[in-house]
């Protein structure tokens, strides 16, 4: 089971607030620009985030529930600050791996733990 539902609020609330600010320079961190399904309010996510050919894998640690996956979703697409660049990615799609063979061995060893077998993939353009 992916992270609860309860840490992913308080995150939100708090701890994300201080890492938004420098998750966009990190190794295996992104931050996802997206936009709400109904308010249109502009957000700014940190994630977990692989490139993967021409585009990027999101680990789903929290499921693929999360305000902003589904957010992605419909919109069909988003922005993505990487390394302090910003990349548009279209085509967003859910899949899943059990085994996580798409992400580093130590990644793909937390996800398998959590049971985050599902992952975000967009292309970039």
């Amino acid at each position: 089971m992916p992270l609860p539902r309860s840490l992913a609020r308080a995150n939100r609330a708090g701890l994300n607030r201080a890492v938004v600010r420098i998750a966009g320079h990190l190794p295996g961190f992104a931050v996802v620009d997206h936009r709400g399904r109904r308010s249109g309010r502009r957000y700014r996510t940190p994630v977990n985030a692989f490139r993967i050919g021409n585009g990027y894998r999101f680990a789903m640690t929290y499921g693929t529930d999360s305000d902003w996956v589904r957010n992605v979703l419909a919109a069909g697409e988003c922005d993505v600050e990487v390394r302090g660049h910003v990349v548009h990615l279209v085509e967003p799609r859910l899949e899943v791996d059990r085994a996580a063979r798409w992400a580093p061995a130590p990644v793909a060893l937390v996800l398998r733990q959590l049971g985050a077998d599902s992952y975000l993939q967009c292309r970039a353009t």
